[in-house]
């Protein structure tokens, strides 16, 4: 039975306080009724004695506290899930905004989920092809895994988003390949793009759209993440599909939620972030994984713009420390035209050996033989040319040895060949691994130290 109370005392933003309440809980369902018949919804966010302060989802500007009666619902916010919501588009609290009719649910899912047992966790160890190089050849993504892009304002962050969601694949072309795609306080420009993009290539057809818009409650932003991950754990744990989840952007949803802290009243900690950021944010990216004896997995790859393109930001700083990697873009590569403009050296995935070359307890061949000693030569050669490029620009490319002028053509190349390859270029694992291998043939035998003879012989 639904508890109903006119005890509202005071309204602030996007908070409520209700008095004299009963057996109310943390995170439970409240609709807030208007005298007029409108109907707001909340959650509760702190219980205190016989005081619940609630958490608006929707503004609360109008709004008549001495009319108004808030009802718990006794449950907490919850998406109601089906295969059918493939090819669909939601807004931020899971209803549709394609024109399309509501989803018929076969289950209902509460949006904060559940912890995965630690014990049940399976280890990340199947490649998945992006289709561009400076991911699967450098920094391989891996079933299961969770690897970010740091981006900053004005790069093509989007572009990039868009490319992964349209190309990215498992090799076993059994599995059934699925993505859930979050777009968090994104302008009405930048949905338009996504939407577009997804229609215009056909990737719709696999994929769920979660859009929060710039102009959307804040609140709104804080539950976006969580739905699209319940959409993609219906998906993975219990329909066994192979889910990619894109998250843009992170930072957004951090700023929702330093506005929801101010609010409050909570004591800043870093700029004026919450203190429980860094908790807040693993229970996101934990979402992502494998489970013994399941199919399915979640891959995520949150995208963040790193404020003041600073890497010691609160944002990006406790999501590197909490993910498996990052891959960082660079201004300064966008300025060349390179697209797209992925900086490789500083760019990591922690996994990527579990992912690549040939399986030696099975066999199996997960991208080629020759994957990691490549890999290995050309992030050496890469660093060593870019050292001789800025060598030559302070004592002129005449004091460069022989050897020097071959690293940094190399980087010159490497650029342009390797990093760039447009937006719309979808390279296998052995385009990839081919084009590394036309480059390598640049330097002399003698530098190829880290790949062993054999496939020296096989592949230069």
């Amino acid at each position: 039975m639904y508890k109903e109370y006119k005890t509202i005392k005071e309204v602030v933003g996007p908070l409520m306080l209700v008095d004299q309440v009963e057996g109310v809980k943390y995170n439970e369902m409240v609709e807030i009724r208007q005298a007029d018949g409108d109907i707001r919804r909340g959650k509760v966010l702190e219980v205190n004695g016989d005081k619940a302060l609630v958490q608006l989802f929707e503004s609360s500007s109008g709004l008549q506290i001495s009319t108004s009666k808030a009802r718990f619902m006794g449950r907490s916010l919850e998406l109601g899930v089906s295969e059918d919501m493939l090819g669909r588009i939601f807004d931020g609290m899971g209803k549709p905004i394609d024109g399309g009719e509501n989803i018929i649910a076969e289950m209902r899912m509460d949006i904060n989920g559940k912890p995965i047992n630690p014990y049940a966790r399976d280890y990340p160890d199947e490649f998945i092809q992006t289709g561009i190089s400076a991911i699967d050849g450098l920094n391989t993504l891996v079933r299961g895994q969770k690897l970010p892009v740091f981006s900053a304002s004005g790069l093509p962050h989007a572009n990039l988003a868009s490319q992964i969601a349209r190309q990215a694949k498992v090799l076993d072309d059994e599995s059934k390949f699925a993505v859930v795609f979050a777009a968090i306080g994104i302008t009405y420009e930048e949905a338009d793009f996504f939407i577009q993009d997804f229609k215009s290539t056909g990737a719709i057809s696999r994929a769920v759209l979660f859009m929060n818009l710039a102009n959307d409650p804040a609140i709104e932003r804080i539950s976006t993440p969580r739905m699209a991950l319940t959409c993609a754990e219906y998906l993975a744990f219990e329909k066994g599909m192979h889910v990619l989840v894109i998250m843009t952007d992170i930072t957004n949803y951090a700023e929702a939620l330093r506005e929801v802290s101010s609010a409050r009243k909570e004591v800043p900690s870093r700029r004026g972030y919450p203190g429980y950021l860094y908790t807040d944010l693993a229970t996101i990216y934990e979402r992502a994984g494998r489970i013994k004896g399941k199919k399915g997995s979640i891959t995520q790859i949150p995208i963040l713009t790193m404020p003041e393109d600073d890497k010691t930001h609160p944002i990006p700083d406790l999501t590197g420390y909490i993910t498996e990697g990052q891959i960082i873009l660079s201004r300064s590569l966008y300025k060349k035209g390179i697209e797209p403009p992925i900086d490789v050296l500083p760019s990591l995935s922690r996994l990527k050996d579990k992912g690549i070359g040939v399986d030696k307890k099975t066999g199996r061949v997960k991208t080629r033989e020759d994957h990691a000693d490549t890999m290995n030569q050309l992030f050496s050669a890469y660093a060593r040319g870019k050292e001789s490029k800025e060598l030559a620009a302070i004592l002129g490319e005449s004091a460069l040895s022989e050897t020097d002028r071959i690293y940094a053509k190399f980087a010159e190349e490497f650029e342009s060949k390797y990093i760039n390859q447009s937006f719309t270029t979808n390279r296998s694992i052995i385009d990839t691994l081919e084009v590394g291998w036309e480059l390598l043939r640049i330097l002399p035998k003698s530098e190829l130290k880290r790949i062993r003879d054999e496939y020296v012989e096989k592949y230069y």
